[in-house]
């Protein structure tokens, strides 16, 4: 991966991360389309810039993330991420087998779309309008949701603002909700992406891949810091998104892009 390549990915990271669009799968359409899919850095690279996406959540909501007296609030969230933990460690074979096929994820990209134009169908009487009501086995449950993310292609954001809304959420409490869990869950993928996991290709641990070289480095700062700025700006766009329009045009965005994808796929790998 060269330098250009790993702004265009970190740039991609920052817009679809919070949005129902499912980061990943956009990230590794960029890393196949380049053909770097397979190399261990670029693996890690697309992880470990989710730090700089996880400081965008906290530094627009830092009122919340740093009122520590609201215990109450740090034990939601800290019970919300248990379920992804631990599916994530059991699974994280079968998750990395996934992410080298783009086909398969460019068809979960239009089933999500689908499921997105008529969501707000199935959930019509919404009760809970902010976060201090949601109890913690609503956000246990919120959890659970997330953890079909875990199919490249799905979207942590868009499994669990669904399941927020499963749980009476509304849609703008949801899709806050959704950016608060993104917290200690990115953070858990990338401390073990970064220092507990060997990744198979090189044998080594992220860490290690980071040190590599000085362009390693320089990619890893640069990459972060554009997911950061970025994510900040499609956040903000995304709220505004949902509280006129809903989920629909997202919805619209997965099938088009997936089919355009799929096409292409299907066409020239």
């Amino acid at each position: 991966m060269d330098f250009f390549q790993s702004i265009i990915i970190a740039i991609i990271e920052g817009l679809t991360e919070y949005l129902p669009v499912s980061s990943t799968a956009h990230m590794i359409f960029a890393s196949s389309y380049y053909g770097i899919q397979e190399d261990d850095f670029v693996k890690l690279f697309q992880v470990s810039i989710q730090f700089g996406a996880i400081l965008a959540v906290v530094a627009l909501y830092w009122k919340k993330f740093f009122d520590f007296s609201r215990l109450g609030f740090y034990i939601k969230l800290a019970c919300a991420v248990v379920p992804a933990l631990i599916l994530g460690y059991i699974f994280d074979d079968m998750i990395d087998s996934a992410l080298g096929d783009p086909i398969p994820i460019a068809i979960v990209l239009i089933v999500g779309g689908i499921i997105l134009l008529f969501v707000e169908n199935f959930f019509t009487t919404p009760q809970i309008h902010k976060e201090e009501d949601i109890t913690i086995k609503k956000a246990v449950t919120i959890g659970f949701w997330q953890c079909l993310a875990m199919m490249p292609g799905t979207s942590r954001s868009a499994a669990s603002i669904i399941g927020g809304m499963q749980q009476k959420l509304t849609r703008e409490t949801a899709a806050e909700f959704s950016f608060f869990l993104a917290v200690p869950t990115m953070a858990a993928v990338t401390v073990y992406s970064v220092f507990v996991k060997t990744y198979h290709q090189t044998g080594l641990k992220g860490y290690e891949l980071l040190l590599q070289s000085n362009d390693n480095i320089k990619m890893f700062i640069v990459g972060n810091i554009l997911a950061f700025a970025v994510s900040i700006i499609a956040i903000k766009g995304f709220i505004g998104v949902i509280k006129k329009y809903g989920f629909k045009p997202w919805g619209w965005y997965r099938i088009i892009v997936g089919a355009v994808l799929l096409a292409y796929f299907t066409t020239y790998k």
